[in-house]
């Protein structure tokens, strides 16, 4: 947590950097380009080198810091599963270790396909938060695994659900970008970082890219849960309230995917119906497993 907090300074001091950068000022071989169209007169002089994008040092090292801090997490995660001798993810201080792990380490791995660290504060905020409440608030030491979760099917079930949950983490953030962007493009006031980062329009492709690999995921979550319950408990559904607000999220999404897909709901409105499916799957992870009794409480504090 230390890592990941100095990671989150350091994308923060990025930000605010990015803010105070001025845009940058036509170059002048762009304007003997524009007076060639125009006829006038140019003379030949050696043409300058390609402009390099911005390179921010800010934000290098806060993206060192948070693999490094991912490095740490997930020797703890490894840890915790040896000395309990199976998967680390059978209670609520677990999942939280394990769920935050698979977020940045997700968050990590999409570098290598798109540049999204403008996301980093984001990202480590959100970490930082759900370790610090898991561990302060549900912290359990090391015991036997309950009967009930002595299945393959725990692996696979709780790692497909991590996976989507770190895709729609992404997406919403994605999302919230979006929103403050179009605000920007819209001529209202706006951060100046904004002018740093993508526009609407790519911002909300790369939304609906992560939600549709998140909802992947999130199928198979359903899916895998499904034929879990019905070896566990002899039937498929049982409209428990985990299972019941795990399909409700499906919904949600499914009917952003849809939305988007069919009536042409763009810009503003799907970026909050993205937004909207990340509240609920927060919503079934805290209040639902905590504050609700069910077949799946066992999630809580055990």
């Amino acid at each position: 947590m230390a890592i990941y907090t100095l990671a989150f300074v350091m994308f923060a001091i990025d930000m605010a950097k990015r803010s105070a950068r001025k845009p940058a000022t036509v170059s002048a071989a762009s304007s003997r380009q524009q007076a060639d169209t125009i006829g006038a007169v140019a003379t030949l002089e050696k043409p300058e080198p390609a402009q390099q994008p911005p390179r921010y040092r800010f934000e290098r090292i806060a993206f060192s810091l948070a693999v490094l801090g991912w490095l740490f997490h997930t020797a703890a995660v490894v840890l915790r599963g040896v000395a309990q001798g199976f998967v680390p993810w059978a209670n609520m201080y677990e999942f939280s270790l394990i769920s935050s792990a698979i977020i940045v380490g997700v968050f990590i791995v999409v570098q290598r396909w798109q540049n999204l660290k403008f996301l980093g504060v984001y990202i480590t905020g959100f970490t930082l938060v759900t370790l610090g409440v898991g561990t302060v608030n549900y912290y359990v030491p090391v015991k036997p695994l309950p009967p009930v979760l002595d299945s393959y099917w725990l692996v696979i079930h709780v790692l497909v659900a991590s996976l989507g949950t770190a895709l729609f983490a992404i997406s919403a953030g994605l999302a919230i970008v979006q929103l403050l962007q179009t605000r920007r493009e819209a001529g209202k006031k706006s951060l100046g970082v904004l002018k740093t980062l993508p526009d609407a329009a790519k911002l909300e492709n790369l939304t609906y890219f992560m939600t549709v690999i998140g909802f992947v995921f999130w199928t198979f979550t359903l899916i895998a849960g499904s034929i879990w319950a019905e070896r566990s408990w002899g039937r498929y559904w049982g409209w428990d309230t985990k299972e019941v607000w795990t399909f409700i999220i499906w919904i949600i999404y499914a009917g952003y995917i849809h939305a988007r897909a069919t009536r042409g709901w763009r810009g503003t409105r799907s970026a909050w119906l993205a937004i909207i499916g990340f509240l609920a799957v927060i919503f079934n992870y805290t209040v639902v497993n905590v504050f609700i009794p069910g077949l799946h409480s066992y999630s809580g504090l055990v």
